[in-house]
């Protein structure tokens, strides 16, 4: 008899975009033309600086133990990075080093939640944040970002979680926000703020799209007066800086909370690889003017995405504000199709023809408040993004192969019609 995994890791659900793009990748590898607009990652090379400090640091040997919150270099280059973009009051020992943004959503529940304490999170969400939560035996209270309202968290809804809840403990902040390419606004910041500070209220803001604000400069919850004890802030080289496959991002946040999450990579980590380090301390003192370049490309094509999906009927997107995906709302297609937005992504995918396929995610991957909506990545040349636009309205006029879809895969049938705002 093997030994019986625990219900945690038997419940576990993941990012649904990586089992998408393993569908996507075996299609591929038998021959079919795929789009692939399921990942938000980057198809640029990773910056120049990034890549010269990396190999000139494997070539000097740094590949032993470092510090487990970090080099010095890094961490003073990373202070000084949200300190002079984002006005964070930030020092050296207010940075940890961790490999990616997404481990900080462990480490940050780790250091607030206890069994039954409830965390709100504002759906659509990142996927990962769920079972982070759980992980702890915490509660995640859900509430909806709504289009009509440009997909900013709603201050009365934290009021009202605040005064509810049994055991109110965190808040999941995620500007400039994923999937719906939503911010928080300075105004929203400042009030959510001036509602938790002083409380027993932990907030995680999650900014890995920090570059990709299209209209104004991103703004950060640790701007705001008192935030820093009260808030962990999680950045990304990944978006930025195109340097996803070297696994490097960093949290901000007060001395007392940053002590703790260093325990914690010390304890499952041991550290983040110092050539890793390295190569983002180089990124961030001396590649600003390509990244800023390179985000110019990503503004192009969500513009050229989110004009071209409007043009199809049935389908309503926002003007782009932020990151580099596009979050139209598909629900009167939807309904008219009796297909739920999952399965029209994976009919754009795996049905609607034989030899090309758009790959895209259903909003409903992102939690219950994304249903109807669909999300795309705009992480592919402009011709290709073209392609897709062109090949979309085709593929939505093959009813045959619709039915035909359906009928092999009948948990996408739409049970019930999607309101449509």
């Amino acid at each position: 008899m093997s030994a019986s995994l625990s219900e945690f890791s038997s419940s576990l659900s993941v990012e649904t975009a990586f089992t998408v793009l393993a569908v996507a990748k075996q299609l591929k590898a038998h021959g079919k033309d795929v789009v692939e607009l399921e990942i938000g990652d980057s198809p640029f090379d990773s910056t120049a600086s990034a890549k010269e400090s990396g190999a000139d640091a494997i070539r000097n040997n740094v590949s032993h133990y470092c510090p487990s919150p970090g080099v010095p270099e890094f961490r003073a280059a990373a202070a000084k990075f949200v300190k002079d973009e984002f006005n964070i009051p930030a020092q050296a020992s207010n940075i940890i080093a961790g490999p990616g943004a997404k481990v900080f959503e462990q480490f940050f529940c780790e250091a607030f939640l206890n069994p039954g304490d409830g965390c709100l999170v504002f759906s659509p969400y990142f996927p990962t944040y769920v079972p982070n939560i759980l992980r702890r035996q915490a509660r995640p209270v859900f509430v909806p970002l709504r289009q009509s309202n440009e997909f900013r968290p709603s201050v009365d809804d934290i009021e009202n979680f605040l005064a509810t809840d049994p055991s109110p403990k965190a808040i999941m902040l995620n500007s400039p926000h994923n999937p719906t390419g939503g911010i928080t606004t300075e105004e929203d910041l400042r009030n959510i703020a001036d509602l938790v500070r002083g409380k027993d209220v932990a907030v995680f803001s999650d900014e890995p799209y920090c570059h990709m604000v299209w209209k104004g400069r991103h703004h950060s919850i640790l701007e705001q007066p008192g935030m820093m004890d009260q808030a962990v802030a999680a950045y990304t080289f990944s978006k930025s800086y195109s340097m996803s496959g070297w696994r490097l991002g960093f949290c901000v946040t007060g001395e007392r909370i940053a002590d703790a999450i260093g325990k914690m990579v010390n304890t499952t980590l041991s550290c983040t690889p110092a050539m890793v380090q390295l190569a983002g301390a180089a990124a961030l003192e001396k590649d600003s003017s390509e990244r800023d370049e390179v985000m110019q490309k990503f503004r192009e094509k969500v513009v050229l995405l989110t004009e071209g999906l409007n043009q199809i009927d049935g389908v309503h997107s926002l003007d782009p504000t932020a990151t580099f995906y596009v979050f139209p709302n598909v629900a009167p297609i939807c309904n008219q199709l009796g297909i739920t937005s999952h399965g029209l992504a994976l009919y754009l995918l795996e049905g609607a023809d034989d030899n090309f396929g758009v790959a895209c995610l259903g909003g409903e991957c992102f939690g219950d408040a994304g249903r109807g909506f669909l999300r795309f990545s705009c992480a592919e040349p402009n011709e290709r993004l073209q392609q897709a636009l062109d090949f979309i309205p085709v593929a939505l006029g093959r009813t045959d192969r619709i039915a035909a879809f359906l009928e092999k895969n009948a948990k996408f049938r739409l049970e019930q019609p999607y309101e449509v705002e």
